[in-house]
């Protein structure tokens, strides 16, 4: 399935006009007061060479574009350079990075244009372009016409050489059919047929125009389509009849599930998700969760307008402008809080026993990533958050420390609400083994890991301290989890905050999108994280005045109790 939870990267599920996007390898941010972001269920994309045929899903879930590039080079020995330049401006995660760039050195991923998107579910027409191209395979003659293939196109050569190769059958025959979704279990079919081995379930791919969002229709889909019809007809004041009706309905739709992380997500709302895994929100600059009919601060920002109006991790927000926020939707919680750069919002927030009002100017604040440091001789990484930059430049960063030879390492991971599961196992990458579990995913398909794809830069002597509090969340107990399971590090703190479910994000063609839990994931032990959180090894309060869980985290390093 995914995703690409669960985050940058998208899938679409074409059907009809209906577009969709899964943002996929995000396991989520904690929510923010300017956005609310999601995990992602990530996809077979972390699966090992040797096993990319067993680790493929074998249901009718989608394949993302990624995971087809790492399985079709993988099944056609193809070798593979990490050290080849991509000329996408979003960088390509570095699990499937090798697999690209030996497809694109052969060409094979001219038809995605300047963009990759490797998250987005692949077609039946892309996925053959790209297995003819990498083959070099030309069309004998043209046996066929499709009105959905391009005469004397690349997509109308795949599709004949296809269609002579036997690999695949057209859905209608008037329709070839290449806008349609490649499966998992066809994609195992496909590399099959493509190898030239016997296909042991005897199927053969034969490309579905069937509804791939879902196979149960709408309940009294009668009833609902009966009344918009009425309304149409009938309806006295006919201005007021707008599509904002079906964006209401759907709001409705997904709230009656009770979910608080999982929501419909109206256009203007869904654009601070991209501005969010790029490090720039406009807003109050804060990390928020929604429980108690509250939002709940899990930590502000530092340097934000938040931070400078006092606002501390555990304030619940009531009211923003005299607006209460109870019954609200995460997003029409945060929607209330959040507003244009340079005007002011007044907060009813309750510390404690206590209430009171307090305004804040919003700003559009530049979201931290990475900040080092070093205290008698060992190395302080702190990470704000699991994004792009994290993602990018932390392994050149541990890299330079390693070059130092740091007496130990501070990994502070407090008040981290976590990001890219991606980023995550680049983070991991740096201290475990090459091929260890970063997390294990239970999803309604079954459980895999997901594991590190590169050697440590940190030796093994170097002793290792992560420091958590209740706002470290997401993608940060994945980390604080790994290394703990792992023996690599102690965990210094406070009990962290105990988010362990993962969701998608779908986009839609008008810029909606919808946030859906999908799936659970655990420590590698196999250890539950959601509302329980992950206990330190060291119990060690907050304290503003001295900063008590560091000084800890020092003290065993230089008294090497660790490692």
């Amino acid at each position: 399935m995914n995703i690409y939870l669960l985050f940058p990267f998208h899938i679409y599920l074409a059907y009809n006009a209906a577009v969709m996007r899964i943002v996929r390898a995000t396991i989520g941010w904690s929510l923010t007061l300017a956005t609310a972001l999601a995990f992602a269920l990530p996809g077979p994309s972390a699966f090992a060479a040797t096993y990319w045929f067993d680790r493929l899903p074998q249901s009718d879930a989608p394949i993302s574009r990624g995971d087809f590039i790492r399985a079709a080079i993988d099944a056609l020995e193809i070798p593979t350079d990490a050290r080849t330049s991509l000329p996408y401006r979003r960088p390509v995660p570095s699990a499937i990075k090798p697999f690209v760039a030996a497809a694109y050195t052969r060409g094979a991923l001219k038809h995605f244009g300047d963009e990759l998107f490797p998250g987005r579910p692949i077609t039946t027409g892309d996925a053959l372009q790209m297995l003819v191209a990498i083959q070099g395979l030309d069309a004998k003659g043209k046996s066929r016409t499709f009105p959905d293939v391009p005469p004397g196109s690349a997509l109308d050569n795949a599709v004949q050489a296809a269609l002579e190769k036997g690999w695949i059958e057209p859905g209608r025959p008037n329709r070839f059919g290449v806008d349609r979704v490649m499966s998992g279990k066809a994609t195992r079919i496909l590399l099959r047929k493509v190898l030239g081995e016997d296909d042991d379930t005897g199927e053969k791919i034969v490309i579905r125009f069937t509804n791939n969002v879902s196979r149960k229709p709408l309940p009294r889909q009668e009833l609902l389509q009966s009344i918009w019809y009425l309304i149409n007809e009938q309806y006295l004041y006919k201005e007021k009849i707008t599509d904002d009706a079906v964006l209401k309905a759907a709001e409705a739709l997904v709230q009656s599930l009770e979910d608080p992380y999982t929501a419909y997500v109206r256009p203007a709302k869904t654009e601070v998700y991209q501005s969010r895994i790029q490090g720039r929100v406009t807003g109050i600059g804060a990390q928020v969760e929604y429980t108690d009919n509250a939002l709940v601060i899990v930590a502000p920002f530092p340097n934000s307008p938040a931070k400078k109006a006092g606002l501390q991790a555990g304030d619940q927000i009531l009211f923003a402008d005299g607006v209460s926020l109870a019954g609200m939707t995460v997003e029409g919680a945060v929607s209330k809080v959040r507003g244009p750069e340079g005007s002011t919002v007044v907060l009813t927030v309750r510390r404690g026993s206590q209430t009171f009002d307090v305004s804040v100017v919003r700003a559009v604040v530049a979201v931290p990533e990475i900040d080092t440091s070093w205290m008698q001789g060992i190395a302080v990484v702190h990470l704000f958050q699991f994004g792009e930059r994290t993602e990018r430049e932390l392994r050149p960063t541990l890299q330079e420390i390693a070059r130092q030879e740091p007496r130990g390492i501070v990994l502070d991971l407090r008040n981290n609400p976590g990001g890219l599961l991606d980023a995550a196992e680049v983070v991991l990458s740096n201290f475990l083994p090459q091929g260890s579990v970063v997390a294990r995913i239970v999803g309604r398909d079954g459980e895999y890991a997901e594991e590190t794809d590169d050697p440590p830069v940190i030796p093994e002597k170097t002793p290792v301290v992560v420091l958590v509090n209740k706002g470290s969340a997401s993608a940060s107990e994945i980390v604080a989890g790994a290394l703990q399971d792992a023996g690599r590090a102690v965990l210094v703190g406070e009990k962290t905050f105990g988010k362990g479910t993962v969701q998608q994000i779908i986009d839609f063609h008008d810029g909606s999108s919808l946030r859906m839990t999908v799936a659970e994931w655990l420590t590698p032990s196999g250890r539950k994280i959601n509302k329980e959180g992950i206990e330190p090894d060291f119990t060690v309060r907050g304290d503003e005045e001295r900063d008590a869980q560091l000084v800890k985290a020092l003290d065993l390093i230089s008294a090497r109790t660790i490692r």
